[in-house]
Protein backbone atom coordinates (compact mmCIF):
# COMPACT_ATOMS: atom_id res chain seq x y z
CA UNK A 1 0.00 0.00 0.00
CA UNK A 2 1.60 3.26 -1.11
CA UNK A 3 1.90 6.05 1.48
CA UNK A 4 -1.02 5.07 3.72
CA UNK A 5 -2.34 7.94 5.84
CA UNK A 6 -5.44 8.80 7.83
CA UNK A 7 -6.21 11.84 5.69
CA UNK A 8 -9.75 11.56 4.34
CA UNK A 9 -10.39 8.24 6.09
CA UNK A 10 -13.39 7.45 8.28
CA UNK A 11 -12.65 6.17 11.79
CA UNK A 12 -15.03 4.57 14.29
CA UNK A 13 -13.92 4.46 17.93
CA UNK A 14 -15.86 2.36 20.43
CA UNK A 15 -15.43 4.00 23.81
CA UNK A 16 -14.23 7.14 22.10
CA UNK A 17 -15.65 9.77 24.43
CA UNK A 18 -12.85 10.13 26.98
CA UNK A 19 -9.52 8.89 28.30
CA UNK A 20 -7.64 6.83 25.67
CA UNK A 21 -10.56 6.72 23.24
CA UNK A 22 -10.96 10.48 23.37
CA UNK A 23 -7.28 11.06 22.62
CA UNK A 24 -7.40 8.60 19.72
CA UNK A 25 -10.39 10.50 18.33
CA UNK A 26 -8.62 13.85 18.58
CA UNK A 27 -5.40 12.56 17.03
CA UNK A 28 -7.28 10.87 14.17
CA UNK A 29 -9.05 14.15 13.41
CA UNK A 30 -5.76 16.06 13.55
CA UNK A 31 -4.41 13.59 10.99
CA UNK A 32 -7.31 14.43 8.66
CA UNK A 33 -9.80 11.66 9.45
CA UNK A 34 -13.53 11.92 10.06
CA UNK A 35 -14.48 10.33 13.38
CA UNK A 36 -17.51 8.49 14.78
CA UNK A 37 -17.34 8.56 18.59
CA UNK A 38 -19.19 5.84 20.50
CA UNK A 39 -20.02 6.09 24.20
CA UNK A 40 -21.90 3.68 26.45
CA UNK A 41 -23.45 5.35 29.49
CA UNK A 42 -25.38 8.62 29.50
CA UNK A 43 -22.95 9.96 32.11
CA UNK A 44 -20.29 9.97 29.38
CA UNK A 45 -22.33 12.04 26.93
CA UNK A 46 -20.91 15.43 28.01
CA UNK A 47 -17.39 14.14 27.43
CA UNK A 48 -18.46 12.67 24.07
CA UNK A 49 -19.86 16.07 23.06
CA UNK A 50 -16.63 17.77 24.13
CA UNK A 51 -14.55 15.32 22.10
CA UNK A 52 -16.86 15.81 19.12
CA UNK A 53 -16.39 19.59 19.33
CA UNK A 54 -12.61 19.10 19.35
CA UNK A 55 -12.84 16.79 16.33
CA UNK A 56 -14.96 19.26 14.39
CA UNK A 57 -12.62 22.12 15.34
CA UNK A 58 -9.94 20.47 13.17
CA UNK A 59 -12.22 20.70 10.14
CA UNK A 60 -13.05 17.00 10.17
CA UNK A 61 -16.57 15.63 10.30
CA UNK A 62 -17.71 13.81 13.41
CA UNK A 63 -20.69 12.19 15.09
CA UNK A 64 -21.46 10.77 18.51
CA UNK A 65 -23.30 7.46 18.86
CA UNK A 66 -24.31 5.34 21.81
CA UNK A 67 -25.22 1.74 22.54
CA UNK A 68 -24.53 -1.29 24.71
CA UNK A 69 -22.05 -3.25 22.62
CA UNK A 70 -22.60 -6.50 24.52
CA UNK A 71 -25.71 -6.78 22.31
CA UNK A 72 -24.63 -7.82 18.78
CA UNK A 73 -27.54 -5.99 17.18
CA UNK A 74 -26.29 -2.76 18.74
CA UNK A 75 -22.85 -3.36 17.24
CA UNK A 76 -24.39 -3.76 13.80
CA UNK A 77 -26.38 -0.55 14.32
CA UNK A 78 -23.28 1.30 15.49
CA UNK A 79 -21.39 0.52 12.27
CA UNK A 80 -24.43 1.32 10.13
CA UNK A 81 -25.10 4.63 11.88
CA UNK A 82 -21.43 5.59 11.73
CA UNK A 83 -21.29 4.90 8.00
CA UNK A 84 -24.50 6.84 7.42
CA UNK A 85 -23.04 9.84 9.24
CA UNK A 86 -19.45 10.01 7.97
CA UNK A 87 -19.16 7.44 5.17
CA UNK A 88 -17.97 3.84 4.92
CA UNK A 89 -15.67 3.08 7.83
CA UNK A 90 -11.97 2.53 7.08
CA UNK A 91 -10.61 2.12 10.62
CA UNK A 92 -12.43 0.52 13.56
CA UNK A 93 -10.90 0.89 17.03
CA UNK A 94 -12.34 -0.84 20.10
CA UNK A 95 -11.22 0.62 23.44
CA UNK A 96 -14.20 -0.75 25.39
CA UNK A 97 -13.39 -2.66 28.57
CA UNK A 98 -14.28 -3.24 32.17
CA UNK A 99 -11.85 -4.02 34.98
CA UNK A 100 -12.45 -5.98 38.16
CA UNK A 101 -9.89 -7.01 40.76
CA UNK A 102 -11.40 -9.74 42.90
CA UNK A 103 -10.36 -13.19 44.13
CA UNK A 104 -11.80 -16.12 42.21
CA UNK A 105 -13.49 -17.52 45.32
CA UNK A 106 -15.41 -14.23 45.80
CA UNK A 107 -16.44 -13.68 42.16
CA UNK A 108 -20.14 -14.07 41.41
CA UNK A 109 -21.71 -15.50 38.29
CA UNK A 110 -23.13 -12.07 37.44
CA UNK A 111 -19.67 -10.51 37.69
CA UNK A 112 -18.18 -13.24 35.53
CA UNK A 113 -20.89 -12.81 32.89
CA UNK A 114 -20.53 -9.02 32.85
CA UNK A 115 -16.74 -9.15 32.53
CA UNK A 116 -16.78 -11.64 29.67
CA UNK A 117 -19.68 -9.90 27.92
CA UNK A 118 -17.85 -6.55 27.91
CA UNK A 119 -14.27 -7.68 27.40
CA UNK A 120 -14.73 -10.68 25.08
CA UNK A 121 -18.22 -10.85 23.56
CA UNK A 122 -18.41 -7.17 22.62
CA UNK A 123 -14.91 -7.38 21.12
CA UNK A 124 -15.83 -10.47 19.10
CA UNK A 125 -18.91 -8.94 17.53
CA UNK A 126 -17.09 -5.63 16.98
CA UNK A 127 -14.42 -7.48 15.00
CA UNK A 128 -17.10 -9.47 13.19
CA UNK A 129 -19.00 -6.37 12.12
CA UNK A 130 -15.76 -4.65 11.12
CA UNK A 131 -15.06 -7.61 8.83
CA UNK A 132 -18.52 -7.23 7.30
CA UNK A 133 -18.56 -3.45 7.01
CA UNK A 134 -15.06 -2.03 6.60
CA UNK A 135 -13.76 -0.77 3.30
CA UNK A 136 -11.06 -2.85 1.62
CA UNK A 137 -7.60 -2.15 3.09
CA UNK A 138 -9.25 -1.21 6.40
CA UNK A 139 -7.81 -1.54 9.89
CA UNK A 140 -9.21 -3.14 13.05
CA UNK A 141 -7.50 -2.35 16.37
CA UNK A 142 -8.52 -3.61 19.81
CA UNK A 143 -7.16 -2.55 23.20
CA UNK A 144 -6.42 -5.52 25.48
CA UNK A 145 -4.11 -5.61 28.53
CA UNK A 146 -0.49 -6.26 29.48
CA UNK A 147 -1.84 -8.66 32.10
CA UNK A 148 -2.09 -11.21 29.28
CA UNK A 149 1.62 -11.74 29.90
CA UNK A 150 1.43 -11.56 33.69
CA UNK A 151 1.35 -14.19 36.43
CA UNK A 152 -0.73 -12.41 39.03
CA UNK A 153 -3.69 -12.63 41.36
CA UNK A 154 -7.02 -10.86 41.41
CA UNK A 155 -7.58 -10.22 37.72
CA UNK A 156 -8.92 -13.59 36.60
CA UNK A 157 -12.03 -12.20 34.90
CA UNK A 158 -10.31 -9.11 33.48
CA UNK A 159 -7.26 -10.75 31.94
CA UNK A 160 -9.35 -13.86 31.30
CA UNK A 161 -11.97 -11.82 29.46
CA UNK A 162 -9.36 -10.04 27.35
CA UNK A 163 -7.39 -13.21 26.58
CA UNK A 164 -9.78 -14.53 23.88
CA UNK A 165 -9.36 -11.29 21.95
CA UNK A 166 -5.83 -12.38 20.99
CA UNK A 167 -7.30 -15.42 19.30
CA UNK A 168 -10.11 -13.41 17.70
CA UNK A 169 -7.43 -11.06 16.34
CA UNK A 170 -5.36 -13.86 14.82
CA UNK A 171 -8.35 -15.56 13.20
CA UNK A 172 -9.73 -12.29 11.83
CA UNK A 173 -6.32 -11.31 10.45
CA UNK A 174 -6.28 -14.50 8.39
CA UNK A 175 -9.91 -14.28 7.35
CA UNK A 176 -9.89 -10.57 6.42
CA UNK A 177 -6.38 -10.48 4.97
CA UNK A 178 -7.37 -11.16 1.38
CA UNK A 179 -9.24 -7.84 1.44
CA UNK A 180 -6.15 -6.05 2.75
CA UNK A 181 -7.68 -5.54 6.21
CA UNK A 182 -5.18 -5.69 9.08
CA UNK A 183 -6.32 -6.76 12.56
CA UNK A 184 -4.19 -6.02 15.63
CA UNK A 185 -4.39 -5.75 19.41
CA UNK A 186 -2.48 -3.43 21.73
CA UNK A 187 -1.71 -4.48 25.32
CA UNK A 188 -1.00 -1.41 27.47
CA UNK A 189 0.26 -1.59 31.02
CA UNK A 190 -1.89 -0.22 33.85
CA UNK A 191 -2.95 3.19 32.56
CA UNK A 192 -3.03 6.42 34.48
CA UNK A 193 -6.82 6.83 34.15
CA UNK A 194 -9.80 6.46 36.50
CA UNK A 195 -10.38 3.05 34.88
CA UNK A 196 -7.39 1.72 36.86
CA UNK A 197 -7.36 3.44 40.23
CA UNK A 198 -10.71 2.18 41.50
CA UNK A 199 -9.36 -1.36 41.70
CA UNK A 200 -6.09 -0.72 43.52
CA UNK A 201 -4.74 0.44 46.87
CA UNK A 202 -2.12 3.23 46.93
CA UNK A 203 0.49 0.62 47.83
CA UNK A 204 -0.35 -1.54 44.83
CA UNK A 205 -0.34 1.50 42.55
CA UNK A 206 3.25 2.14 43.63
CA UNK A 207 4.09 -1.51 42.97
CA UNK A 208 2.66 -1.34 39.45
CA UNK A 209 4.69 1.80 38.78
CA UNK A 210 7.85 0.06 39.97
CA UNK A 211 7.51 -2.61 37.29
CA UNK A 212 7.90 -0.23 34.34
CA UNK A 213 10.60 2.12 33.07
CA UNK A 214 10.87 5.35 34.98
CA UNK A 215 8.69 4.11 37.82
CA UNK A 216 5.50 5.20 36.09
CA UNK A 217 2.18 3.95 34.79
CA UNK A 218 1.34 3.78 31.11
CA UNK A 219 -0.15 7.05 29.88
CA UNK A 220 -2.78 7.43 27.18
CA UNK A 221 -0.24 9.54 25.30
CA UNK A 222 1.97 6.43 25.09
CA UNK A 223 -0.74 4.35 23.39
CA UNK A 224 -2.71 6.66 21.08
CA UNK A 225 0.26 7.20 18.69
CA UNK A 226 0.59 3.42 18.31
CA UNK A 227 -3.06 3.23 17.28
CA UNK A 228 -2.45 6.02 14.78
CA UNK A 229 0.61 4.20 13.41
CA UNK A 230 -1.23 0.88 13.01
CA UNK A 231 -4.05 2.72 11.24
CA UNK A 232 -1.66 4.24 8.70
CA UNK A 233 2.03 3.45 8.06
CA UNK A 234 1.86 0.33 10.23
CA UNK A 235 -0.73 -1.36 8.04
CA UNK A 236 1.62 -4.30 7.30
CA UNK A 237 1.43 -5.41 10.94
CA UNK A 238 -1.46 -7.82 11.40
CA UNK A 239 -2.50 -10.69 13.66
CA UNK A 240 -0.27 -9.34 16.43
CA UNK A 241 -0.67 -8.36 20.06
CA UNK A 242 1.69 -5.45 20.73
CA UNK A 243 2.78 -5.10 24.36
CA UNK A 244 3.29 -1.37 24.95
CA UNK A 245 3.89 -1.02 28.67
CA UNK A 246 7.39 0.22 29.44
CA UNK A 247 8.60 -3.28 30.30
CA UNK A 248 5.79 -3.96 32.79
CA UNK A 249 5.33 -7.37 31.18
CA UNK A 250 6.78 -9.01 28.09
CA UNK A 251 6.62 -12.31 26.28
Amino acid sequence: MANPTLAGKNVLIAGGAKNLGGLIARQAAQAGANVAIHYNSESSRPEAEKTLAEVEATGSRGVILTGDLTVPGNVEKLFADAAAAIGQIDVAVNTVGKVLRKPIVETTEDEYDSMFDINAKAAYFFIKEAGRSLADNGKVITIVTALLAAFTDGYSTYAGGKSPVEHFTRAAAKEFGERGISVTAIAPGPMDTPFFYGQETPERVEFHKSQAMGNQLTKIEDIAPIVRFLASEGWWITGQTIFANGGYTTR
